[in-house]
């Protein structure tokens, strides 16, 4: 079993008409990655803390139906985070956030995770937010030294991020307990380190997501690969860069032995968010469509 840790909120997507009008769509990146594990047929667990409201029953359901198991999740009264995306010409988004006082940064940290877990994906505004933040930091150590492997996303998102100097250091402090840093372009710029650096500090490999360029691994034995992007028309691309996340999480935590075949794995990662860009909000694929 995969288990994606933080949260789950309702991103209120621009409609075609009328004019200035909202859908609200399920989002949030962990969210988005539990949902895409489903979908692509993994064994996924949701850990979170979800409001009892009506958009978090509609969050929850679609969990449901793509068959993750719920039994990690909390509940609380407090209402559900919301975030208002503002899509550039080419698809891409910017996003604006509601969170005080929202269910999600209520998360405490579990006494224990499933048996027979083997991967744990963590990051997003769940990683930013107090008091829930300092709990999924404490899962992230814990589930770490007792040998799982785990996946960093930390999907920068700076209009949530209060002290950049103080968010940089804490992120060169969870890399001894990452396996796989999983990050875009625009997060590498925003942390301003570098590859061999967040090598060196933990990670055996660091991921990055280059847009419509494609995908590059490096491992900390020093090799590199890149895949390119698949063509399609693009809707847009909320949740395609969390599909590659939970691409990465199927292909690794089902790994035995022996090298990672890492081109097949980012080819498998690419197909799946392309897939994800040619659907409004995020749509992830299911297995049968890969």
């Amino acid at each position: 079993m995969i288990v994606v840790g933080g949260e789950a909120l309702i991103d209120l997507v621009p409609a075609a008409a009328p004019p200035g009008a909202l859908l609200p769509r399920p989002g949030g990146g962990p969210y988005n990655t539990a949902l895409a594990l489903g979908r692509l047929g993994a064994r996924v667990a949701f850990c979170s803390s979800v409001s009892a409201d009506g958009f978090g029953e509609s969050l929850l359901a679609g969990l449901r139906a793509a068959g993750v198991d719920l039994s990690l999740v909390q509940r609380g009264p407090e209402p559900t985070t919301l975030a208002v995306p503002s899509l550039a010409p080419d698809g891409s988004a910017a996003y604006r956030f509601y969170v005080e006082g929202t269910a999600d940064r209520l998360f405490t940290l579990p006494p224990a995770l499933p048996a027979g877990v083997r991967a744990l994906g963590l990051g997003t505004c769940s990683l930013v937010l107090e008091p829930g933040a300092s709990a999924y930091e404490a899962l992230l150590r814990r589930e770490s030294q007792r040998g799982l492997l785990t996946l960093l996303d930390p999907n920068i998102r700076p209009a949530l991020i209060a002290d950049p100097a103080a968010y940089r250091s804490r992120f060169e402090g969870w890399l001894p307990y990452v396996s796989v840093l999983k990050l875009s372009e625009d997060d590498a710029a925003w942390l301003g380190g570098r590859v061999r650096d967040w090598l060196a500090a933990g990670p055996s490999a660091v991921v990055l997501t280059r847009g419509s360029e494609g995908l590059t691994v490096w491992t900390r034995e020093g090799a590199e690969h890149s895949v390119p992007s698949r063509r399609v028309t693009v809707a847009d691309t909320i949740g395609a860069g969390d599909t590659v996340g939970a691409a990465l999480l199927h292909r690794l935590a089902g790994h035995r032995s022996g090298p990672v075949d890492w081109p097949g794995v980012l080819t498998y990662a690419a197909h799946a968010a392309a897939l994800t860009c040619t659907r409004a909000g995020a749509e992830p694929p299911y297995a049968a469509e890969l």
